[in-house]
């Protein structure tokens, strides 16, 4: 069942408001266009994916510029980010772009910077706020006063957007109701497992890899850079040091950025409430040929899936990761001599695939034993496969996306 949907609504302005959206508008768009110009252009020409670099780098200096209330400019700031992040993911695909620039009349609205009601909006702008009531049609199971008027409906976000002579919101709602209910209830949960690994970076439940051929390129070819480098005691070596660590860490933050995204999109085209990764606590023990750059990596890449989910219906959790790469996804035997290098084998079922998916998939069964012995009710919970899920006994089940 779908729990999102987005409400256009007609706003009633008043006397006087129109000014104050205007200006509003034009200084978020300053606020974004300002950030896309600094994030496109980079440091050391790279292109900066950091929503908290950029923010460092630009919040004094907009808030100096504009009216706009802290929030409003941090959503300028974070727009234009997601833009230069989709930019380079084109780039990287060999397709033809360029520095995004914002010329649509619109703004991004939060609970911060608006009061959502039921029949009417409260909006920050430049000077102050401005209450503009709601321009509903009458019929009550007609969109979007279906949803407006339906109290399990909750306003996440909106976009405020100037055409033709009037203003509009397009608002995020989301259905609470699930949300209200214990966590012991009969919703049906599915879980994404996620493997973390040297050779491949990620492995999905789904089948999904994310290979690490690129990251691994790049940390050799930086690493003899400052062996190089380091031969050299002399003050200009130990700058392009210090210039060779800024480059790795943007390249990479613009790599594990473009994972991030495509985990997240994987789990919400599978319909996933929970991502699974293990624990990292001990990451270096769990994984011995993990150099400190893998670490680094993936604990980056954990927080931008934990930060990034937020705008989904999808939680992050870790589980323990004891014997997820030596115990069988089938029957569950426990062997070390099940894995080889990238090969699994179960020694008792015969069960053969990559080691890698495996364990993901024992990731995600991980968590559904968590909730199985928390005694919270027994709600039912799957891993998400590729082609079925597979539940907490090993049992595989085909589902509609099996076509």
């Amino acid at each position: 069942m779908e729990y999102r949907r987005t409400a256009v609504i007609k706003l009633d302005t008043p006397e006087g408001a129109d000014p104050l959206l205007r200006e509003t508008v034009e200084q978020f768009k300053h606020c974004a266009n300002t950030a896309s110009e600094w994030c496109w252009h980079g440091d050391d020409g790279y292109h900066v994916t950091s929503k908290a670099k950029a923010e460092q780098a630009l919040y004094d200096q907009l808030r100096d510029e504009t009216n706009l209330t802290a929030n409003l400019v941090q959503k300028g700031i974070r727009r234009a980010v997601e833009s230069v992040k989709s930019g380079v993911e084109r780039l990287k695909r060999g397709e033809n772009t360029s520095q995004p620039y914002f010329s649509a009349n619109s703004a991004v609205y939060d609970k911060r910077s608006a009061t959502f009601h039921r029949e009417h909006v409260s909006l920050s702008t430049v000077d102050g706020r401005i209450e503009c009531d709601y321009i509903l049609p009458d019929d009550s199971e007609k969109p979007p006063t279906k949803y407006i008027s339906d109290e399990d409906f909750e306003f996440r976000m909106a976009h405020l957007q100037y055409r033709d002579g009037d203003w509009y919101l397009h608002a995020s709602m989301r259905n609470v109701e699930a949300d209200d209910e214990p966590e012991s209830d009969s919703k049906h949960r599915t879980v994404l497992g996620v493997d973390l690994g040297v050779n491949n970076i990620v492995v999905a439940s789904t089948g999904r890899f994310w290979s690490a051929d690129e990251f691994n390129h790049w940390r050799n070819e930086y690493e003899k850079r400052r062996g190089s480098l380091q031969q050299c005691d002399s003050r200009y070596a130990h700058e392009n040091i210090e210039s060779v660590g800024r480059k790795e860490t943007g390249r990479f933050e613009i790599y594990l950025h473009t994972v991030a995204n495509e985990l997240i999109t994987e789990a919400v085209e599978h319909d996933c409430s929970h991502i699974v990764f293990k624990d990292l606590t001990h990451i270096r023990e769990n994984i011995p040929k993990a150099t400190w750059q893998h670490v680094w990596a993936f604990r980056r890449l954990y927080e931008y899936v934990e930060y990034k989910v937020e705008e989904y219906d999808v939680e992050v959790v870790q589980v323990d990761p004891r014997n997820t790469s030596k115990r069988c996804s089938t029957c569950g035997f426990t062997h070390g001599d099940n894995r080889s290098g990238e090969s699994f084998c179960c020694q008792k079922c015969g069960y053969e695939n990559h080691a890698d998916y495996n364990a993901s998939k024992n990731i995600g069964l991980q968590y559904l034993r968590r909730r199985q012995n928390a005694n919270d009710g027994g709600a039912p919970v799957d891993v998400r496969l590729n082609r079925g899920m597979l539940n907490v006994n090993g049992e595989y089940s085909p589902t509609a996306l099996s076509s």
